[in-house]
């Protein structure tokens, strides 16, 4: 081991305890480790820069807008609404209706904003038909997650690995390719779910007395709000901030990882995925309904105001940039159009720029509807994933890997790049864990003279699989500060299905994807 894979070694374990910490926004630990790289010499100014012009990702932010333009237009809730039971149900029939579905919008738009809509929708009809919702919110995490694995787009790990993939030098997925597995994995994850959800969860009554006490004043809406990281307030307690001066609104109570604080909250800090009731009037959803300052706005029984207009346009052009990415990729296709890549970006530029003329979102607000910690993390992966190629920290780990399974041949190779990629998707992110893994297993595959495509598919459903844990995935903190989950309840569910992706991702890959 020389200098430089020693400071890399040293610099990652670093990135990994200030990720768990959360001291940072992931963004900002990532691009502190690549400026340490840049300043010792691993990497060069170039190779800094790159991963900011990367197609990926520069797809991925242009996804946000698109999500954005579908959220806005109301369709998903207006499917939702006619998708739920109208009389009490099973819990196994309610996600039996939800989840499939659920998966399939998943696998064409950002996670998190298909959560940020159906969680509260759902939660109100639990509530409705005497359900407990937390029966469901969890699936409703996991069933995103699960169809998001089932597409190119349907995840921003999929599209950071494909492009690290044609940044190496090798062909990227087509759209539909991780489907091969992602929807045979999705269907058994979901059936699970059904099945086992109700045994599972605990029966959490989220009603709260003081809402019922405060929607019974005609005058006055009651708010839930899940705090998210643009929040003036963060790590400030609400005797220090002034939140009526800020939002109109007054915080009746403040709710943590699922549970709802006693004593001295006034003097607790406040902190990104925090849960405050508010009572307020029906101006402060219009006005902060759009902003980044809190990750969900919910009022109890929200009438829903659409235009069916809007809600057609919105299908249309979702459906015109999956189905041109498609078509696109056929080989007859790009013949009659030799100068021009008919890709996912192509499409996804083409859609963007028509929702921005349509107002399908504001044209003049549009960079607030994205992600920018989401865009950095994902750009810096890309130089610490070079900066371990450049030192040889890759090729050094994936040999002390091969010397340990040297008789056992590339499954059991896949296997541990699997659970590698799963143990830091759970403690950190997905696209830091897709960094960390892709150079490895790239070395690995090259070592071994053999594909490398199997140990690329296995990188995009490790990362994304983090159901064990809620810190690992946005949508799992989101469902755990609005359904009052513990940890455990997540480890309990999430562990069974983590070991169920695992077995068919080592059973099945290999059978799609020849070594």
């Amino acid at each position: 081991m020389n200098f430089e894979i020693i400071f890399v070694l040293l610099c990652l374990v670093a990135m990994v305890v200030a990720l768990i910490n959360d001291r940072m926004r992931p963004g900002m630990v990532l691009f502190s480790v690549v400026v340490l790289f840049l300043c010792t010499g691993i990497i060069s100014p170039k190779e800094c820069l790159e991963g900011f012009s990367n197609k990926g990702m520069i797809t991925v932010a242009l996804l946000f807008l698109v999500s954005e333009g579908i959220r806005k237009s109301g369709v998903l809730e207006q499917f939702i609404y006619r998708l739920l039971p109208k009389e009490k149900c099973s819990v196994a029939k309610g996600n039996m209706h939800m989840l499939p579905v659920i998966a399939f919008i998943s696998a064409f738009l950002n996670n998190t904003p298909v959560v940020v809509i159906f969680a509260p929708i759902i939660k109100n009809w639990a509530r409705r038909t005497g359900l407990s919702a937390s029966k469901f919110l969890i699936p409703l995490s996991y069933a995103t997650i699960l169809g998001g694995m089932c597409t190119l787009i349907g995840t921003s790990t999929n599209l950071v690995v494909d492009g690290m993939i044609q940044d190496a030098g090798y062909e990227g997925f087509t759209i539909f390719e991780l489907g091969k597995i992602g929807v045979i994995i999705a269907v058994i994850g979901i059936t699970y779910l059904v099945f086992f959800s109700k045994k599972l969860l605990p029966e959490v009554n989220a009603k709260d007395e003081e809402l019922e006490d405060l929607t019974a004043e005609s005058n006055v809406v009651c708010v839930e709000a899940v705090i998210g990281a643009r929040f003036p307030g963060n790590g400030k307690t609400l005797k220090e901030f002034d939140f009526p001066r800020h939002y109109g609104a007054t915080v009746r109570s403040l709710h943590r990882n699922g549970v709802r604080l006693e004593g001295d909250w006034m003097n607790i800090r406040l902190c990104e995925n925090d849960t405050l009731v508010l009572e307020t009037d029906d101006k402060f959803i219009p006005t902060w309904g759009d902003s980044r300052v809190f990750l969900m706005l919910s009022v109890m029984d929200a009438d829903m105001q659409m235009e069916r207009k809007k809600r057609y346009f919105a299908m249309i052009l979702l459906l015109f940039m999956i189905v041109g990415a498609t078509v696109g990729e056929l080989p007859f296709v790009a013949n009659l159009f030799p100068g021009v890549k008919l890709d996912m970006f192509f499409f996804v530029c083409i859609t963007t720029v028509i929702m921005a003329w349509t107002k399908m979102f504001s044209p003049k607000n549009y960079t607030k509807y994205i992600s920018w910690d989401v865009l950095i993390t994902i750009a810096c992966a890309f130089a610490i994933s070079k900066a371990m190629e450049n030192s040889g920290f890759a090729t050094f780990i994936a040999n002390q890997i091969i010397g340990l399974t040297d008789s056992l041949g590339p499954h059991a190779l896949l296997a541990i790049i699997f659970l590698i990629t799963n143990l830091c998707t759970e403690l950190i992110t997905n696209n830091a864990a897709a960094a960390l893994a892709f150079p490895i297993a790239l070395a690995v595959s090259r070592q071994l003279g053999v594909d490398p495509t199997p140990f690329f598919v296995v990188i995009c459903v490790a990362a994304s699989a983090s159901f064990s844990t809620p810190i690992g995935y946005q949508t799992n903190l989101i469902v755990q500060g609005i359904g009052g989950y513990k940890f455990t309840d997540f480890v309990r569910i999430g562990l069974p299905l983590n070991i169920i992706v695992f077995i068919l991702s080592i059973i099945l890959i290999p059978m799609f994807w020849n070594f």
